[in-house]
């Protein structure tokens, strides 16, 4: 196939995107037309790392669509009126199978086609966009204006454990999202990063293509997707299984970049935290806590346990965790306990962790996170992903395989675990104060302080960047059967730069841990704000 067939092939040719049955069908030897019948044409994953590799050699070409009005204006409720017929269903003409694709439509803020197929004995055919495939009975869009071949915007993956709410959805740009036994979505993933929390602006990658095999295994389901960006191509893998109710996701991701990227996010995580017992800035709400995650958690190279409770800061913060060969990550939902919320419409305590397990050596790199202010829970504002240090260039082929965990049983340390931070204004109760200070109490539950000794003395390890630590204590906190470690800090005058602290506790007697690593970054506030009369702003 030459340089011209093969861009016409995937709708590139000229900048103008064609329509999604005849360029699927060219690309897969089909003649245009054939709407998804004929034997189809051989489709692997090592045929779309060849195309992956191919294209990244090509100039980009916006895959955007400047959609029929009648569905670019629509609003929220208006799109979600847009409903898939159930008997239209990938494979709901097969009674034995596990699963079933239905499709999103485009609109909205949806404006990329993205072209389905299915694989059937290593065969792959076009699925072809029908407006009679949809229910548009709950909206009053004029189907009439719709062109044909106007395309779908992604997919969403039902199992026979319940066939009217879906287990995974995969929706704009590289996005995609799945539930746990609770059958409540949460936070995001992404099939990759690129130059997040930089001056220039961050790219969002596309998967512009899916193609989903025929289960031949009751228990799973396969999808592959091609990635394209101005940066860099990619071949998706997923190996999608449910288990115990959680979602499981197997990855192969094979990159091939078109110019250097510095700042390659893989494996990337997007949250949503607000307001929680450790960060009151916007806590004008009547929900005592609004987030999708409460915290980072870090299993390093070499076996150390980090929880890094998540923050709604006042401006912009990026921190990186530098490690080698990563044992796994994740953004977690610890508190589910429902009073924390109050929340009975989208109750955030069901909301599902998610857990990156890299499979082979990743090598040295950082577990990059990004915390962006936000005044409202619509908007998602907490992003992680690895980073590697050995940049990606142009030419070469970048491979990385993980697996994704969307569970509410996210991995647990050995030793004890944070499951509560809280912060306010320091100080003895009772006591002039004479400067400024701010109070930390972290508590820690379960491993070895659950039925420690009441003869053994625990005491806490603390570690700061600046200004100095006073009033520090550990002691059993009863109520949980755990512990708690109070502390003050007290920034240097007229000093904003944020302070790193880290923190365990272990035995006085033989040193030994007790506890996972705390770490957290405190930004003071100014001067003119450390009014230790009226603290009610801070």
């Amino acid at each position: 196939m030459d340089r011209r067939s093969v861009l016409k092939a995937l709708g590139l040719f000229g900048g103008a995107l064609l329509p999604a049955a005849p360029a699927l069908a060219r690309v897969l030897g089909q003649p245009a037309g054939a709407h998804g019948e004929g034997p189809g044409e051989p489709f692997s994953y090592a045929w779309l790392k060849g195309m992956a590799r191919h294209f990244a050699g090509q100039r980009y070409h916006s895959h955007r669509l400047d959609l029929p009005p009648a569905i670019d204006d629509l609003s929220w409720d208006q799109y979600q009126g847009i409903q898939y017929r159930d008997d239209e269903a990938l494979w709901a003409d097969d009674r034995d199978a596990a699963f079933r694709m239905q499709f999103f439509h485009l609109g909205l803020n949806f404006h990329t086609p993205v072209k389905m197929h299915e694989v059937v004995d290593g065969r792959a055919r076009p699925i072809p966009y029908r407006t009679d495939l949809f229910d548009f009975s709950h909206t009053d869009l004029d189907t009439s204006s719709l062109p044909e071949g106007l395309g779908f915007a992604g997919f969403r993956l039902l199992h026979h454990s319940d066939w009217e709410r879906d287990i995974a959805a995969f929706l704009g740009a590289s996005y995609f999202r799945a539930t746990s036994a609770s059958l409540q979505f949460g936070l995001s993933a992404r099939g990759l990063a690129v130059n997040t929390a930089m001056s220039e602006p961050e790219e969002f990658p596309e998967f512009t293509h899916f193609w989903f095999e025929r289960p031949a295994d009751a228990d799973q389901v396969i999808v592959y997707a091609f990635l394209d960006s101005p940066s860099v191509t990619g071949a998706y893998r997923f190996i999608i299984e449910r288990v115990s109710g959680d979602v499981i996701m197997d990855v192969d991701a094979a990159l091939y970049p078109r110019k250097p990227i510095e700042r390659l996010g893989v494996a990337p995580l997007t949250s949503m935290y607000q307001v929680g017992e450790n960060s009151r800035r916007v806590a004008w709400d009547w929900r005592p806590e609004i987030h999708d995650s409460d915290g980072l958690a870090i299993h390093t190279g070499g076996g150390e346990w980090i929880w890094r409770p998540l923050a709604n800061p006042p401006q912009l913060r990026f921190n990186a965790f530098a490690d080698n060969n990563p044992r796994g990550f994740g953004l977690l939902q610890r508190d589910r306990n429902f009073d924390h919320y109050q929340d009975d419409g989208v109750f955030y305590e069901r909301r599902p962790s998610l857990w990156v397990e890299p499979r082979g050596d990743w090598g040295k790199g950082s577990i990059q996170l990004v915390e962006i202010p936000t005044l409202d829970e619509t908007f998602d504002n907490i992003v992680a992903f690895w980073n590697p240090d050995k940049p990606v260039q142009p030419g070469e082929e970048t491979l990385f395989a993980y697996r994704l965990s969307w569970t509410g049983r996210a991995p647990r340390p050995s030793l004890a675990r944070c499951v509560a931070t809280r912060t306010g204004l320091g100080g003895v109760v009772g006591q002039t104060r004479e400067y400024f200070s701010w109070r930390f109490a972290v508590d820690f539950l379960g491993g070895p302080i659950d039925g420690l000794a009441g003869d053994v003395e625990v005491v806490p390890v603390i570690e700061h960047s600046s200004g100095r630590v006073e009033i520090t204590s550990a002691r059993p906190l009863h109520a949980i059967n755990g512990y708690r470690a109070m502390f003050d800090v007290v920034p240097p005058e007229d000093d904003t730069t944020p302070i790193n602290l880290r923190l365990y506790l272990k035995r006085k007697d033989n040193g030994e841990p007790l506890t996972e690593t705390w770490i957290y970054q405190w930004s003071p506030p100014p001067m003119d704000q450390r009014d230790l009369h009226n603290p009610t702003h801070l």
